[in-house]
């Protein structure tokens, strides 16, 4: 009868450590929500069917795009290229649209499934409940006892088999109790990343609506300033080639002579560089971080007037706008038009500068020396708003990053949060 005292410690201590199961040999996964379960599945797996087909389309208007920003520079090609842009955005968000309601139906599935799990699994515990209660029953009997309640040996003999078979049956009920809870944290844990992804594809949804009002804009904005003439179209074209020309020799020149103050600022005061300073990592300059165009853009709308050097970071107007690292304001460019282009430059160690595009407003004067996470300005972009610049699309941060002179990819660097 010893081991009979064993055997119930053993339940008893899986039971409290949590061990949430039952005897596969008694109970099956219930049906109640079985058919259910299965019609969910066949709804998303013909809503990812759904996804790819729109996936397709979209890789095919990307491709309309590519060729034709081949052809020659014109007003009819632009709209050409802002009108698929647009089509491929709506496709975009028609797509995550899709994407969310298929996380939806996962969700609800997994409850179900879950819902199953838990079901079984208090079913599972009353079992192995009832068995230790009919061990502890035969093990509060001596050897005499239980010999004399039998009429012949016989009838004995087959009450010692069921013990054993008692004993057997907790075994593998506990054994199948405790894959029955891990199949149940698995499901809650998929629950939870799926939570997190939905939560996601709703922002990234509001992205693409913004990038869909953006766009529309754009076009309905050339129209108007070109008044849909090609000669007018040539000729801002024109200008915003020679802009963009002169803010680009600005940039280049300016930057060798702050570089020998920035030297002489570090020998003066002594190396007061950060870790971050001297290893060349950069914080994000906003706290938003979706990019609206990125390094050298395929997609960029003007990419035929100049490459895209730089990531536009979508920002509110008005977004505060904090110094990357450490450096010295070469360029401080304020404006009080919509045609003109704000920005502000600054020189850090090791042969890297950054630029910051499109600012309303500018809090730091040339020649200052700003530290990490300093407030240099706030974001702008909107169009007709001073230091906008001609042909934007929206509220944004233009952002670049140049390495002795060369524009890089700011993400190559950005990679520390205030």
């Amino acid at each position: 009868m010893k081991r009979y005292h064993l055997l119930i410690s053993i339940c008893v201590i899986s039971l409290l450590l949590g061990a949430t199961i039952s005897p596969f040999f008694v109970f099956s996964q219930g049906d109640g929500n079985k058919e259910e379960i299965e019609l969910l599945n066949q709804e998303i797996q013909a809503r990812k069917d759904k996804v790819k087909r729109i996936e397709q389309s979209i890789e095919e208007y990307k491709k309309k795009i590519a060729s034709k920003r081949t052809e020659s520079v014109s007003l009819s090609n632009q709209i050409f290229l802002l009108d698929n842009k647009v089509v491929q955005i709506e496709l975009d968000m028609e797509a995550t649209q899709e994407k969310l309601e298929t996380l939806e139906l996962e969700i609800r599935q997994l409850g179900l499934t879950i819902d199953e799990k838990e079901k079984v699994i208090k079913k599972q515990k009353a079992i192995i409940a009832e068995f230790i209660r009919t061990l502890h029953e035969q093990d509060g009997k001596d050897i005499i006892e239980v010999i004399a309640a039998y009429d012949n040996f016989s009838d004995f003999y087959s009450q010692i088999q069921y013990v054993e078979r008692l004993q057997r049956d907790i075994g593998n009920s506990v054994q199948s109790l405790k894959i029955a809870n891990a199949e149940l944290q698995e499901k809650k844990t998929q629950t939870e990343v799926r939570q997190k992804s939905y939560e996601e594809l709703q922002q990234e949804l509001e992205d693409r609506k913004k990038d869909f009002e953006e766009q529309t804009f754009l076009k309905s904005d050339l129209l108007a300033q070109t008044q849909s003439s090609e000669l007018q179209y040539k000729t801002l074209v024109s200008n915003l080639r020679s802009q963009y020309e002169s803010v680009e020799n600005e940039i280049t020149g300016i930057e060798k002579e702050v570089r020998l103050k920035l030297a002489e600022q570090q020998n003066t005061n002594g190396n007061q560089l950060s870790n971050e300073d001297k290893e060349g990592l950069l914080s994000w300059p906003t706290p938003s971080r979706y990019i609206t165009a990125g390094f050298h853009d395929p997609s960029y709308p003007y990419r035929y007037v100049f490459e895209h050097n730089a990531i536009d970071i979508r920002a509110a107007q008005g977004t505060v706008v904090k110094a990357v690292a450490s450096g010295y304001v070469a360029r401080a460019k304020h404006c009080s038009d919509s045609s003109c282009y704000a920005f502000v430059m600054l020189v850090h160690s090791g042969g890297l500068s950054t630029v910051y595009g499109h600012l309303s407003n500018i809090v730091v004067k040339e020649d200052q020396f700003v530290a990490r996470g300093d407030l240099i300005g706030y974001s702008g972009g909107t169009p007709g708003t001073a230091g906008a610049g001609p042909f934007v699309t929206g509220p944004h941060l233009h952002f670049e990053v140049r390495k002795e002179g060369i524009p890089v990819n700011p993400l190559g660097y950005l990679v520390k949060d205030y």
